[in-house]
């Protein structure tokens, strides 16, 4: 009884979710080649790099990479900001009414 708790203790985060993919034979032989040369199983595997690929997509897609002109004039935006105009300053009053300073 206290091994099989210990076993249970030592999993960490319970996996409730299931995951189902239908491949051919030939990505089956590719990714079972990789996950032995690993040492893990096929289904550890494929978490694994499912699980990379997807925060890799979303680092991609929330990160801003800029080039050349287009970097110089984010940085100068930032480092220079334009100086308000009549609706800019409308709008900081009408925020500053809402939240009582």
């Amino acid at each position: 009884m206290a091994q099989q708790q210990t076993r249970k203790a030592r999993k960490g985060p319970s996996k409730l979710e299931r995951l189902e993919a239908r491949i051919t034979r030939e990505q089956k032989r590719i990714i079972a080649r990789a996950a032995e040369l690993r040492g893990t199983s096929v289904t550890e595997f494929v978490v694994v790099s499912a699980q990379q690929a997807a925060s890799n997509a979303i680092k991609e897609y929330e990160m801003m990479s800029l080039h050349g002109e287009a970097r110089e004039a984010f940085v100068n935006a930032l480092l220079n900001p334009p100086v308000p105009n009549a609706a800019a300053n409308r709008a900081a009053e009408r925020y500053r009414q809402r939240i009582g300073r």
